[in-house]
This record gives C-alpha cells, structure tokens and sequence, in this order.
C-alpha cells in the first residue's frame, strides 16, 4: 500500500471499488458486515490487492474513478 492510498483512506474517501466492497458486505457479511467503518484498514487492504492483481495481468493502470 502506498501512502497516498493511507491519506485518502483516512480521509475518509472512497472510490467505486471501496463502496462496491461495503455494498457486499453490508448484503453478505451478517452482523459482521454492517459496520463497514470498523472494516475499513482491511477492506483497503482487499480493494488495494485487487488493483494491484488488475494492474500485472493487464499491464495498464487502474481508471481514477476506481483508484483512489
């Protein structure tokens, strides 16, 4: 994670990926998944790897409005 991702995690913005991750888990995660906020140092985790695994395979950067 780089530090620009720790700024605006801490910022309190999220981009589509972040909110499509607490969308899921507000829907699928039981009593665990309602409180999204207490999740967000691992959710950044979750949404930071997959940019990363989008980024090797496909060899291009991820669009802004998905990368924060």
């Amino acid at each position: 994670m780089n530090s620009n991702t720790n700024n605006n995690a801490a910022a309190g913005q999220k981009d589509y990926l972040d909110k499509g991750l607490d969308a899921a888990e507000k829907k699928f995660g039981g009593s665990w998944g309602q409180n999204t906020e207490k999740n967000r140092g691992v959710n950044e985790k979750i949404t930071d790897g997959a940019r990363n695994m989008f980024e090797k395979a496909t060899g291009k950067n991820v669009p802004d409005k998905f990368s924060n």
